[in-house]
């Protein structure tokens, strides 16, 4: 009979994740999803402003008041713009062109002493 040349086993490192592995990546993945939650409505309130702002500049009002008056119906419509109005607008005309520009501070509470402070700006294009 043949007898088969024994070969020692070779240890291999155990591969995976250990559990406080996957728990480490678990309260990271869910706390990024608990910010992003917290954060995209005000990101959807900044996108409805730059359209209505837009809008407002392709109608090319002839005063002031007008733009103003303009952005209020527009925020009257849009019912997620609760940050801004049309007083807190800034209106130029920069080479014959009119330019409506705006920015707020939005504060987003998220965990009672911890709040995240979002600056967001924009112009009419």
């Amino acid at each position: 009979m043949l007898h088969r040349a024994r070969r020692p086993l070779l240890r291999r490192a155990q591969r995976g994740v250990t559990l406080f592995g996957l728990l480490t990546w678990a309260i990271l993945i869910g706390f990024v999803a608990y910010v992003g939650v917290r954060v995209l409505p005000t990101v959807n309130e900044y996108l409805t402003i730059q359209r209505a702002i837009n809008r407002v500049a392709q109608d090319s009002p002839t005063t002031v008041a007008e733009v103003r008056k303009a952005f209020d119906k527009q925020k009257d419509i849009e019912y997620s713009i609760a940050s801004i109005s049309g007083k807190d607008l800034e209106v130029t005309k920069e080479n014959d062109r009119l330019v409506i520009r705006f920015a707020y501070d939005k504060e987003v509470p998220l965990v009672e002493p911890v709040f995240l402070l979002i600056k967001y700006q924009g112009q009419s294009k």
